[in-house]
This record gives structure tokens, C-alpha cells and sequence, in this order.
């Protein structure tokens, strides 16, 4: 029995990647969508390297292009039990091999063009966000542990839109994210709720938000017991102090 943990963490999307390999139809689609939800750290670890906003665009789109046209995650396979230290060390391994040719690998640059990350005219603000004072290393481990709270908030979302409960998890949505002035009375009154009904309601969230978190992370990882670490790491990032932007890396 000691065994059927593992077993069933096999069918997560990096596990499935790793074991299948990326020529596989189901592990090709599963490598893609942690590609897509994991763009924008790979853009900001190269926007950071003193690339013009234009080149971290085309070369991140260069970079996603070559790890899904090829078996790109076997050069990281020290690493390869997470999918964050796979796409740290793919890129950096990617980039150092650019050397003067960095123009070639824009827009089409002899790949593919990948359609994930930012679209022209998504006008999403993250992807638009200026260099700062941070090293390469810290600017991707912030936007990896954004888009890892946003895509465990997208994942509840879409459970509450299931069980019909999206009117309630949109207003109560905020006691999550601390986004906006919200108050119990406030939320309770909209959604003709006691006030103590709702703050059960915000305390049950907030223990399916941390589930959702949990499920998030385990689709990145290859081993159950990373889960732990990579949650511990995800605290740590977030509790940093952030850099202050820099106009000359602009």
C-alpha cells in the first residue's frame, strides 16, 4: 500500500511529462499547460538580463518553442524532479547558448511560434511590468510563485463555477487576495447572508484555497514529499520585500 501514493501522483502533469517524454500526446499537452501557466516567470528571469522588452517577448516565445518541439527537459535532469528548477536551469542553459545570435531568435527566429504566454492585445499589465533592482533568479522565483497563487485561484474559481457557487466566490473572492475594500456586513448584505454565515463561508474558502495551492504545486513536481517544500518556498518568496523598479534596465 505504501505505494499507491506514488502511483497516483504519476498521472500530474511534470510526472506525466517525465515519464512518458514529451512525444507523447497527453504528456505534450500536459507539458504545455504548465508552459503556458508558467510564461511569465521565464519572461521576467529574461527581461531581467538587460533584454529590451521587445527581445524577452521574442526570445521567451523562442525558448517555449524549443522545449516543446524537443526533449528539452532531459538537459535539466539534475534538476528535473521540479518543474520550477527544470525551467530555471532550461533557460539559463538556453540563453547562455544564444550568445550573439539573440536577434535570430525573434518573432519566428526558425521555430514555431508558440501559442501560450500573452497574445498581441491581451493587455494584460504583467507582462508589461518594468526591469527592477532584482537579479535574474529572484525575478523568476516572484512571478513563479504568482502565477502559481494565481493558477490555484483559477482552479477554485472553476470548482465554484462548477458546484454553481460563482456569484458567492466572486464577491467573497476578495478576503483571499486582499484585493479591494471588503468588509463581512458588506458581503453578507449583497449576497442575502448572515454575517456569520458568511464568515464561515470565507474560513471554508480559505481552507480550499490552501487545498487548491496544494493541488497546484503537484502538478510541478515529480515526488509527493516536494509538495511540502515547494509550499514552504512559495511562502518564503512572497514574504520577500520587492525590488524597486529600475529605469536604466528599461
Amino acid at each position: 500500500m505504501a505505494d499507491a501514493p506514488r502511483r497516483r501522483f504519476a498521472t500530474t502533469r511534470w510526472s506525466l511529462v517525465l515519464a512518458a517524454g514529451n512525444s507523447a500526446p497527453d504528456a505534450r499537452a500536459a507539458l504545455a499547460a504548465l508552459c503556458e501557466t508558467y510564461w511569465s516567470p521565464v519572461h521576467h528571469f529574461i527581461r531581467q538580463t538587460r533584454r529590451s522588452p521587445e527581445d524577452a517577448n521574442d526570445l521567451t516565445q523562442a525558448f517555449f518553442a524549443r522545449v516543446l518541439e524537443k526533449d528539452s527537459f532531459k538537459t535539466a535532469r539534475p534538476d528535473r524532479g521540479r518543474f520550477r528548477s527544470f525551467l530555471l536551469t532550461a533557460v539559463r542553459y538556453f540563453l547562455a547558448n544564444q550568445g550573439d545570435h539573440d536577434r535570430a531568435a525573434k518573432r519566428g527566429g526558425g521555430h514555431a511560434h508558440v501559442p501560450i504566454g500573452p497574445q498581441a492585445g491581451d493587455g494584460r499589465a504583467a507582462y508589461a511590468e518594468p526591469a527592477s533592482n532584482e537579479t535574474p533568479e529572484t525575478a523568476f522565483e516572484r512571478r513563479w510563485a504568482i502565477a502559481t497563487l494565481d493558477a490555484a485561484m483559477a482552479r477554485l474559481a472553476e470548482h465554484n463555477r462548477a458546484g454553481g457557487r460563482q456569484q458567492m466566490f466572486e464577491q467573497l473572492k476578495p478576503f483571499l487576495t486582499g484585493d479591494g475594500a471588503v468588509s463581512y456586513q458588506a458581503s453578507a448584505d449583497a449576497l442575502g447572508m448572515a454575517e456569520n454565515s458568511v464568515r464561515v463561508v470565507v474560513h471554508r474558502m480559505r481552507r480550499q484555497f490552501g487545498q487548491s495551492l496544494r493541488e497546484t504545486l503537484a502538478e510541478t513536481v515529480d515526488d509527493p514529499a516536494d509538495v511540502d517544500r515547494e509550499l514552504k518556498f512559495l511562502l518564503e518568496v512572497v514574504s520577500r520585500p520587492r525590488a524597486s523598479s529600475s529605469l536604466e534596465h528599461s
